[in-house]
């Protein structure tokens, strides 16, 4: 069975929805990934379909005429400073979208907190039939596969799973044997893209150390196959499930333009499996 892709947000940021379906329809790919809960943060576009409803109209609109299926929303954190609560509204209308998953991360070491929050989240979540996938970190709150897979036990929805960052997976020394033993009801989606590979060194909570991990992950992570993670482990010790390909890089958005970089991102993907025996 021929992988399948979802277009993320980070990708091309700032794209509208429309426009981001539209791209997605023209590149290839099978999935688009939005995100339409609010990051509060300075000088984001936020596209808040519950809160808007011609936007809303407008994005139902262009997933009917490019047929192109919403397979995820982002990003529902947890983190002390925000209500979890606002989601709900998010996750209603990503329903009646068409919707099937729900995108987060966890952004506080306090363990009690987050279990309670998550667990809160994915009763939200399922409500809507959704399900809810956590990303791991290395300088986050849940920093590696391990404390992933402690999270989805102790919490116990049947909704809830972890979602494998190629990029931050490998940084987090994460191996694709490693990957393999663990079992397969635990991975849902993977986010795929290429970068630095290995640890990235001590960073600490809120003082984060090193500044250059968060520069590549936010503005210029590497077209799959054009970094030093081995990606091909990765994606064959994992079910066969879609891939979201969250590849933000500024210069090559400034360079092909944002169709033109969420082209060579599909491309590129496609040219590494084929060239690595993914089918």
């Amino acid at each position: 069975m021929a992988k399948k892709f979802s277009l993320a947000y980070l990708t091309i940021p700032g794209v509208n929805p429309m426009d981001q379906i539209r791209i997605a329809k023209e590149c290839g790919y099978d999935y688009v990934s939005l995100r339409t809960i609010p990051m509060h943060l300075p000088g984001e576009p936020e596209f808040l379909l519950d809160k808007d409803p011609e936007l809303f109209e407008a994005t139902k609109k262009a997933l009917k005429e490019y047929d192109m299926p919403l397979m995820d929303i982002e990003l529902a954190r947890v983190r002390p400073d925000l209500d979890i609560d606002e989601y709900e509204p998010a996750f209603e209308k990503a329903a009646e979208l068409g919707g099937t998953d729900v995108l987060g991360s966890i952004w506080t070491r306090d363990k009690a907190f987050y279990i309670e929050k998550v667990g809160k989240i994915c009763e939200m979540a399922k409500k809507y039939g959704l399900k809810y996938n956590v990303e791991f970190l290395p300088w986050a709150g849940v920093r590696n596969l391990q404390e992933a897979i402690t999270l989805v036990d102790t919490v116990g929805a049947d909704n809830l799973y972890i979602m494998v960052d190629t990029l931050h997976a490998g940084r987090a020394g994460v191996t694709g044997a490693e990957l393999a033993r663990t079992p397969r009801k635990y991975f849902n989606f993977i986010h795929l893209c290429d970068g630095p590979a290995g640890p990235d060194g001590d960073v600490v909570l809120d003082n984060i150390k090193d500044d250059l991990m968060l520069y590549t992950a936010r503005e210029a992570r590497f077209y799959v196959g054009e970094g030093d993670i081995d990606i091909a482990s990765m994606i064959k010790g994992m079910p066969d499930i879609p891939l979201s390909i969250e590849l933000p890089h500024l210069a090559h958005i400034k360079e092909f333009g944002v169709r033109g970089h969420a082209q060579r991102c599909l491309d590129t993907a496609k040219a590494y499996f084929k060239a690595n025996g993914i089918e």
